[in-house]
Order: structure tokens, then sequence, then C-alpha cells
């Protein structure tokens, strides 16, 4: 049996130094990797130059007013999530800043600006109750349905008239309330570290495999939507895996509906299953499909699946060397397991809001659904570590628990501290005139495949493996 950490014994080489450089360290560390001490290359970007070049600056403050830089090294965390992924597997171009682009990238598609306490996309709002503050994210059309039962009243269906009743509550009442009608909701609260990563071996690995997977890659089913899953999935295609997205016909991947450049980004080059999941030969097709992956991406809560008959733990002990990965918003154990969680509500829980607000004053939501980048980009060096090591891991992240680890990395010790920080790195920023984006690490050649365009081939292919 392998040891528990898939990359003991690995010795990895950085070229840089800064705080990329240094998270990336610490994330391969994490994994039981030997990081060499010597360093050698040019310093990384300063991250106030780094939130700035992301485009990150420009979606975090008030609307009308001056764009505000984030006193935490955030992309950084980025950045050197992506050089430990480069580290492990070539095809990436981890150029300085590429993976800090990431997170800017979704607005930039969109046209999105900064809305102060509304998020840029405008579905996650930061209110004020009576003894703290609450996110509430109605990103889905059904959730906006919820809202007079959770309100407990008869209400408009507008964001004043929403926070004039929870500006009456307290927030617990209203945080527990929101997760019993599976809203995504999260209360501000001073940050608290947590490990990025809860990682099991399951199963058996095989023999480690080599940085480049010439020979055999990895085939990948990636049930994921929207943007943390699909992002970790295309890391891995351009690693070398050959990645089949599944969709319910029902409900395929709401991204589909946003710009199709991001679309395009995050889904160019993978194979397009769309699947009836509403009747049996539909689950059983899943099922089949899952068999025969040897890294699966799933971010639904844990209970989805398994009443579709399918286990991650026995999946893993069927047939050694498999991965799977299990993205989520507070995690797979319950009661978490039961609570969603998007991008913008996540970065509130973790205590970005309560920085921010420290550092200037104001309520912001810091960034665009900053959660959702961040935890695709760890999720995909998770899933091509336990690759590489031979397999049987249970890899479990959520964007809670990603973000709360990214806040925790280089966080100023007081108050004080941080809003010395966020005067001096304002001042970086801002110290130079004209500033290009950072290239992204990655770029489509192609459109992604209509919804189902390749149901009849993948299945075909399927069957002839299966005789």
């Amino acid at each position: 049996m392998a040891p528990v950490y898939p990359l003991a014994g690995l010795r990895v080489a950085l070229g840089r130094r800064g705080h990329a450089s240094d998270y990336a360290r610490s994330l391969l560390t994490s994994l039981g990797a030997e990081c060499e001490a010597k360093v050698d290359g040019e310093p990384d970007e300063h991250p106030a130059l780094s939130w700035r070049r992301s485009g990150l600056m420009a979606l975090t403050g008030r609307a009308g007013g001056a764009g505000r830089m984030c006193p935490l090294p955030l992309t950084a965390c980025a950045d050197g999530a992506l050089a430990a992924l480069s580290a492990l597997g070539s095809g990436l171009r981890a150029l300085p800043g590429s993976g800090a682009a990431l997170m800017g990238v979704r607005a930039r598609f969109a046209g999105l600006a900064r809305q102060g306490a509304l998020s840029p996309g405008g579905t996650c709002r930061l209110l004020a109750c009576r003894d703290g503050e609450l996110a509430i994210n109605l990103a889905r059309p059904d959730d906006w349905v919820m809202v007079p039962a959770w309100l407990e009243c008869d209400c408009a269906p507008d964001w004043t008239d929403i926070a004039a009743h929870v500006s009456e509550r307290g927030t617990a009442d209203m945080l527990e309330r929101a997760r019993l009608l599976g809203l995504a909701a999260a209360a501000s609260t001073t940050p608290r570290a947590s490990p990025w990563l809860e990682l099991n071996l399951l199963g058996m690995p095989r023999a480690p495999r080599p940085r480049r997977p010439d020979i055999a890659r990895p085939l990948v089913i990636d049930l994921s939507s929207l943007w943390a899953g699909p992002l970790c999935g295309q890391l891995l295609r351009e690693l070398g895996a050959h990645v089949i997205k599944v969709e319910s016909a029902a409900r395929p991947d709401g991204a589909r509906r946003g710009p199709a450049a991001f679309f395009d980004l995050l889904n160019a080059g993978k194979a397009s299953v769309q699947l009836d999941l509403d009747t049996p030969a539909g689950r059983d097709r899943l099922r089949e499909l899952v068999d025969h992956a040897d890294i699966v991406i799933e971010a639904s809560r844990p209970r989805a699946l398994r009443q579709m008959g399918i286990h991650a733990e026995d999946w893993l002990a069927g047939r050694s060397g498999r991965s799977w990965l299990s993205i989520t918003g507070h995690g797979r154990q319950e009661p978490h397991a039961g609570w969603v969680a998007f991008g913008d509500d996540a970065g509130v829980g973790a205590g970005l809001s309560e920085l921010m607000q420290r550092a200037t004053g104001e309520r912001l939501i810091c960034g665009d659904a900053i959660g959702d980048p961040l935890t695709g980009l760890h999720a995909a060096l998770a899933a091509w570590a336990s690759w590489r090591a031979g397999g049987g891991h249970l890899l479990a992240l959520s964007l809670d628990s990603v973000l709360r680890h990214c806040v925790s990395f280089g966080s100023p010790r007081s108050d004080d501290a941080l809003h010395e920080r966020y005067v001096r790195w304002t001042r970086v920023a801002r110290s130079r005139r004209d500033i290009t984006p950072a290239p992204l690490c990655f770029a489509p050649r192609s459109s992604a495949r209509p919804l189902g365009a390749d149901t009849a081939a993948v299945l075909s292919d399927l069957g002839r493996r299966a005789a």
C-alpha cells in the first residue's frame, strides 16, 4: 500500500522566489513532495501589481468609487497553485501572473464591474443583520422563489426589500433558514485557517506515472458545471488527459447560458455527452462511463450521486489506480455536505469581506466568484498529484476550505498591520500608469462542443471496450 501522501519521496524544483513560489512549495510539501531549497530566477511579481493586473482591483470596491486593494496575497495563491501543477506535468504555460489571470477572466468576458456589497455578477449581496452581516447568493432562478419562505413574509423580489427584512433578524437565524431551504449563504466572520484538501487512500494505487502521460492518457469523466470543476478538468486536459464532459439533459451546465468565450475557455477540447438522468437507461450509461474512468470530477452534494447508485468509496475499491475528486461548498461530511455555496458567498464566509471592511471601512464583495478559480486550480493539483502517484485517493476540496487556506497565507497579524499593508500595496498598485493583463496559461483552439455532440461516439466506444 502506497503512502497516503501522493508525492512522498518526489523531489520538485521551483525556480523563482516570492509569495507565489512560497505558496507553491507549501502545497507540494503538503502532498509529500520534497522541494529543493536552492532557488534561482527572477522574483515573483508583487501581489499588489498582480491584483491589479488580474483585473480583481477593478472588480472590488463601490460602484463609481476607486478600485480597492485586497491586502492578502490571493493572486499569489493562484499563481502558486499553477506553478505547483506545472512542476508535476508538462503542457501548461505557467507564466508569471497566468494563474491570477484566471481569477478575473469571467468578468472580463462578461463585462462585469464592481458593485460594492453586491457581487459583480449581481447574484450575491452582503446584507446587514441585527447582529452581524450575511451574504446570500441567489444564483439560480429558483432561488428567488424561495425568498418569501426564507424571510417568512411576502416581500418584493428585489434587494432593497430583502435588505430591509434581514436588518431586523439575527445572523444565525437567517443563516440556518437559508441552509435548510438549500440557499447559498454565509456569515461574514473573522478568518480562520483550514487545510485545503482532505485526502484519503481508499483504493489500491498502481506504480507511479511519469511526468508526461505519453503512453497512457488518463480518462477523466467531468461531471461538474459552472467554474471550479470545469477549470480543473480543462487544466488536466492541458496536461494530457482525455476529458469527457457529461451533462444532464434536464439540467445542462448553466455556464452555457453565459459568455460563450468563457464557456469555451473551460470546455473546449472536451468530448460532450448528454444523458437523461431521469431514466434508468441514462443512469446506467452514467455508471458505465464512470466505471471506465481513471479520474472522476464531481461537484455535487454527495447524496446526489449516491441516489443513482454511484458511491465514491466503492468505485475506488473496484479497480486500482483510480482517483475521485469531490468539490463541494462546505465539505462531504454532514451537516456541511448539504450546504450550498458559490464563489462569492464562500469568499464572505472565509473572512474576505470582514478583512476588507477592516482595511477600507467599507462593506465589500471581494473580486468575482473568487472561490471558484482558486478551488479549480487547487483541485487540478490534487487530481494530477494523485494520478501521478498511482491513484487510489478520495480527494475532497470545498470552496470554503480552499478559501480559508488562501486567506490564512500571509495574513497580517493585527488590524494595524492589515491597514498599513492595504495603504502600502495600494500605492504599489497605482505606481504603474499602464499595466497589461497577464497571459492565460491556456487558450481554446476551438469552440466547446455542442451539448451532447459526442454522446453516440463515446457510448459506442464504451461498448467496444466492454466487449
